[in-house]
């Protein structure tokens, strides 16, 4: 046979290259879709697991969420594949899918999705995920049946430190998808950023009991004094927790986190030593037992006892078997409610309680079971997204319930600047229970520090009946445009579901969608919700 001529030869070498990229391709997907079968990532069976004080959900029979990756360096995609397990480990079904993989119609068709993507380059898309960036995010489409967080991968030192996970976000939400959560933003790896995103995933799946992907390096600190502050309300008992460092007072900012390492109640741990056969001050290589289970996720139904004690089978040589079987607790996180210059670290802690009754962990060990005068485990986690702005711009503070806390050190922060337009509107249950530091808010309204304050009792009713804060939010439109024209920040502390989505509403349908957008990049609206 003749040989082929050169323009003949050049157009056959182009064609197994385009073919042998389609096999690449091909081979690709079949090894994801693999992949997610290896790691089981199906509609998994049996009941939904679900957290104290949340309703309980059918997660088994909702539809899978989607969780979509864009990795440079794999690590988003390693984080897609972690948050896949740990969210399935919680009951929910889940299905994984790369960024390029997705169209725009499939978006539409999604109920809810959670995005994994990296920042490359100059703020551009991984490269795996710049035909998407091209293609979809150029497209008109509906996206308003979409429910969605992003987690956003980069690097600070970066000018455009996550812009794409930042330009993803902006292209859902102008297209008519709805946020789960506020975007996290994860600098360089951080773990405490992957822990605020562990948060997220426990809110979302119900679940308050995952354990941490990584344990914080707590600080030794002393419980020096805790107050009921709602002794009659309809809602949980709230109290005014003091901390001390038992070492030097570190520094913190307003705005910033408090990390709580939780123990187990005396009470159950002895109930479940009780159960293993151990006497109460049995120790394993010098330590206490108690102490080690203490640190540890019990079981509270006799199903998941027996199948401990029947694992120990009463024998002291299988008890490290027994504590590995058993997940360290995982840690609570907490809004400052003080400054370091009032000498304590404060807390606003309300109990929440298990569909069973007990106590939630955090808010069990801070309110109950630690006895003052007690270690805490704590460690201060910086939340630049929430720091106080630096002049003396008007401050604008909505909040309900123990939100009150982070809004408090941000008023005490104010007030040590001399920056006195500020306005707080707070939602609680009930005014004669619930005025959480009453004196407090009325001393700085007589000095100045407070121009306004407008308060809203869901259980009393105003005679508007008005109820929530994001119904005196609506009432007053006109007061937030003029205080937002005249350079106003604005800060939302509290609960993520109800509170924090209905004054975004609110704010949205005063201010307009791009407005609003462009306050949060100038970091004139700020969000620490929970």
């Amino acid at each position: 046979m003749a040989p082929l001529a050169d323009p003949t030869r050049r157009v056959v070498a182009a064609a197994l290259v385009v073919l042998a990229y389609a096999v690449f391709c091909m081979a690709v997907a079949l090894r994801r879709r693999a992949a997610a079968q290896m790691h089981g990532l199906a509609r998994p069976e049996g009941p939904a697991h679900t957290a104290a004080g949340n309703p309980a959900q059918a997660l088994s029979a909702a539809p899978p969420l989607l969780i979509a990756y864009a990795s440079q360096t794999g690590f988003a995609e390693q984080l897609a594949w972690q948050t896949a397990e740990t969210l399935q480990a919680a009951g929910m079904a889940v299905t994984v899918s790369p960024l390029s993989a997705l169209d725009a119609a499939r978006l539409a068709a999604t109920p809810r999705a959670l995005f994994i993507v990296s920042t490359t380059g100059e703020g551009d898309a991984p490269d795996t995920a710049l035909g998407f960036a091209r293609c979809v995010m150029r497209a008109e489409v509906d996206l308003s049946g979409l429910s969605y967080g992003v987690l956003s991968l980069g690097d600070r030192s970066y000018a455009h430190y996550g812009a794409f996970g930042s330009a993803l976000d902006g292209w859902l939400h102008r297209h008519g998808a709805q946020p789960l959560f506020d975007t996290v933003q994860v600098d360089n790896g951080s773990a405490d950023d992957l822990r605020r995103w562990q948060q997220y995933l426990g809110v979302l799946s119900g679940n308050a009991e995952m354990a941490d992907w990584t344990t914080p390096a707590y600080a030794s600190w002393r419980l020096a004094a805790r107050r009921h502050l709602n002794p009659g309300s309809p809602g949980g008992p709230a109290y005014l927790v003091n901390l001390v460092a038992m070492e030097a007072m570190p520094s913190w900012q307003a705005g910033d986190i408090a990390e709580i390492g939780p123990r187990q109640s005396d009470a159950d741990v002895l109930r479940v030593m009780a159960a293993l056969g151990l006497d109460p001050e049995a120790r394993l290589s010098g330590e206490r037992v108690a102490d080690l289970l203490a640190g540890r996720l019990l079981p509270h139904d006799a199903k998941a006892l027996a199948a401990l004690t029947d694992l120990a089978g009463k024998d002291p040589n299988t008890l490290p078997d027994v504590l590995d079987q058993l997940v360290p607790l995982p840690h609570r996180e907490y809004s400052i409610a003080s400054l370091p210059a009032d000498g304590a670290l404060q807390l606003l802690v309300r109990q929440t309680r298990y569909p069973d009754g007990r106590l939630g962990l955090g808010s069990g060990w801070l309110t109950a079971h630690a006895p003052v005068g007690a270690t805490i485990a704590l460690r201060i986690r910086e939340n630049r997204g929430f720091h106080s702005p630096p002049d003396d711009r008007p401050m604008i503070l909505i909040g309900n319930g123990t939100g009150l806390a982070g809004l408090r050190a941000h008023l005490k922060a104010r007030e040590r600047a001399g920056h006195h337009r500020n306005w707080l509107l707070f939602g609680e249950r009930t005014s004669a229970h619930d005025q959480f530091f009453a004196d407090e808010l009325a001393a700085w309204q007589r000095a100045g520090v407070l121009t306004r304050v407008d308060k809203v009792f869901s259980r009393d009713g105003g005679a508007d009946g008005t109820r929530h804060v994001q119904e005196r939010l609506a009432q007053v439109a006109d007061d937030i445009r003029q205080w937002v024209d005249d350079g106003a920040a604005i800060y939302v502390c509290g609960s993520l579901q109800g509170m924090a989505s209905g004054v975004a509403d609110v704010l949205t349908r005063t201010l307009g969608d791009d407005r609003l957008e462009a306050l949060a990049e100038a970091g004139r609206y700020r969000r620490d919700v929970y």
